[in-house]
């Protein structure tokens, strides 16, 4: 199988099977993330418990990519401590704008670096970073999230 065919398969099970689509009961952060130009609109909530991120889930509806990128997402910062989801947000935009490139810091993105090709596609960037700059938004200022 090609493996531009294979990210397509991961892209569209993470958006026609999310598994961390949903309300989460109780969560410690929430926060909404819009993209206007396309009308991308989530709902981000998690549990943090001693700086890790012990949950994550979002609600909400969007394109294929935006969808299936907040669905990644949340795989990959779970058990994750607030710091080290912050920095892979950074991997992950930095591989969406095409400024990050090597094959190591891309594979710490997991199946998210299935998206890498969206580098190549402008109109489709905030939709792939939609999830991760609003998970990053609420970690590193809480106070524009609410909880419960």
């Amino acid at each position: 199988m090609e493996l531009k065919q294979l990210y397509r398969e991961i892209v569209n099970e993470h958006n026609l099977h999310p598994v961390h689509k949903g309300k989460m009961e109780a969560p410690d952060l929430v926060l909404r993330g819009v993209n206007p130009s396309c009308g991308d609109d989530i709902t981000l909530q998690l549990k943090v418990e001693d700086g890790v991120i012990t949950d994550a889930m979002y609600d909400g509806s969007g394109c294929a990519i935006s969808q299936a990128s907040v669905d990644m997402m949340a795989d990959q910062i779970i058990g994750k401590k607030k710091d080290e989801a912050i920095k892979l947000a950074g991997t992950f935009v930095g591989m969406i704008k095409g400024e990050i490139t090597d094959e190591e810091s891309i594979e710490a993105l997991d199946e998210a670096a299935a998206l890498q090709d969206v580098a190549h596609m402008p109109a489709r960037v905030k939709c792939a970073v939609l999830g991760w700059h609003t998970m990053q938004e609420m970690l590193e200022h809480p106070e524009k999230a609410t909880g419960n």
